[in-house]
């Protein structure tokens, strides 16, 4: 209890909040590291999963570097992009890319390949191209599922993100590092209640965004209609 109150206390201390290595501060660099490493891994894995899940190929692929890639201690990655990079953020950006992709992948393919072969088979019936099937008939069924691989990425690299201060003074993982350092465990503490709290909020956040994408799918009349419309 005392390490708690402890703890309480270092979150509460005015100097905590303000100057370059205040909570708000720490907290914005490890939102932006977070975003940061997720949408490049987005940008790498989204349109290969939906591809493989459209043309219902490659489906050992997507299990093999997505069971490797899980494999891999991000710690041990980070060391050796640390080694080979030098001090800074380029090392643990590249470590939490790769631990993102595997998650988004599995999700994008999951979510495209699960639709009913006869939808996307109506779809060419009435004249759509393979883009308009893969854009406006494919992808939004396979929303929420997409937003679930997102999601689990985005947990995984906002817990993880603390490593970012292995190589850096940079983001919530700072604390942890300091605090272990110089024997603060309140301070160590503190930092790993803030990246606790802050994978509360995303969780929420996300699953909010999913269990709308659910509702929409569910019931697209519905999203559209008008309080007035409503019985």
């Amino acid at each position: 209890m005392n390490l708690l109150a402890d703890a309480f206390a270092w979150l509460t201390d005015s100097a905590q909040w303000s100057g370059d290595g205040s909570i708000p501060v720490r907290t914005g660099q490890h939102l932006y590291i977070t975003a940061l490493a997720v949408a490049i891994a987005a940008l790498i894995a989204l349109p290969a999963g939906v591809l493989i899940g459209h043309t219902r190929r490659g489906a050992g692929v997507v299990g093999a570097l997505t069971g490797a890639a899980r494999a891999i201690p991000t710690l041990g990655l980070l060391t050796l992009f640390g080694l080979a990079l030098g001090i800074g953020l380029a090392a643990p950006l590249l470590a939490l890319i790769v631990l993102a992709v595997p998650s988004l992948l599995a999700g994008a393919y999951a979510g495209v390949q699960a639709i009913e072969p006869s939808t996307t088979a109506a779809a060419r019936a009435i004249g759509m191209s393979p883009r308009q099937v893969v854009l406006q008939v494919e992808v939004p069924l396979a929303l929420p599922v997409l937003i679930g691989g997102i999601r689990a990425a985005t947990l995984q690299v906002v817990a993880t993100a603390t490593l970012a201060a292995y190589t850096s003074d940079y983001g919530l993982g700072r604390y942890l590092f300091s605090g272990l350092k110089s024997r603060d465990y309140a301070e160590m503490l503190g930092g790993a209640l803030l990246v606790t709290l802050l994978a509360l909020v995303l969780e929420l956040a996300l699953s909010y965004c999913q269990r709308i994408a659910r509702t929409r799918l569910a019931d697209p009349a519905g999203a559209h209609r008008t309080k007035q419309d409503r019985p």
